[in-house]
């Protein structure tokens, strides 16, 4: 019947976009070490590295729907540098929308207490939180000599909110400004 058709092709169709959207989050995944210099490439991150009492880093966040939108993207936590426990971010909207993005983040803690409050396993960004979108050209990802200058035009500058900072990094692509209202973190101690 027509119905039963239309059904099986919405299914299908489901399937395909969720199907896609974890192909992006696998293809797109890459060291942990290479996010952190990516991000290390930007300037307003220095102050950020040099002085935070720790981070949250998510390699690649994939974000796509049609309709409800979703996110999903593991990290890892780290104070003082050091490699602390790991962490996964979901995020769910709903408006229009389709397609899908794929996008690493890092957030920054300033002190203890935003440390304990994000790795407290049950943290959630609130409707303020906002991000700042870092553009890295195509010419510094390439390795020329101009790296930092031309990492560093685009960038806005930031400051903690509520002990935290964040910070998003585009996949192949210009960034977009990622909402952070509705982003829940689990973590789990290494």
């Amino acid at each position: 019947s027509p119905n039963e058709k239309f059904i099986s092709i919405m299914a299908t169709s489901c399937a395909l976009v969720a199907s896609l959207l974890m192909s992006q989050v696998a293809l797109a995944d890459e060291s942990y070490t290479e996010t952190i210099a990516n991000f290390k490439q930007a300037n307003d991150t220095h102050k950020f590295f040099d002085n935070a009492y720790g981070y949250a880093i998510f390699p690649t966040v994939g974000k796509g729907g049609f309709g409800i939108g979703a996110a999903y993207g593991k990290g890892r936590v780290f104070k003082s540098h050091a490699y602390t426990g790991d962490t996964s971010l979901t995020q769910i909207s709903i408006g229009f929308q389709i397609g899908g993005q794929a996008y690493s983040e890092i957030i920054f803690f300033k002190d203890a207490k935003s440390y304990n409050e994000f790795t407290s396993g049950s943290f959630e960004f609130s409707a303020q939180a906002s991000a700042v979108a870092i553009n890295i050209g195509v010419n510094a990802q390439a390795g020329t000599t101009g790296n930092s200058s031309s990492a560093g035009k685009s960038a806005a500058k930031a400051s903690y909110i509520n002990g935290m900072a964040v910070y998003t990094l585009a996949k192949g692509g210009l960034m977009f400004e990622a909402a952070l209202a509705g982003q829940s973190f689990t973590f789990e101690e290494k």
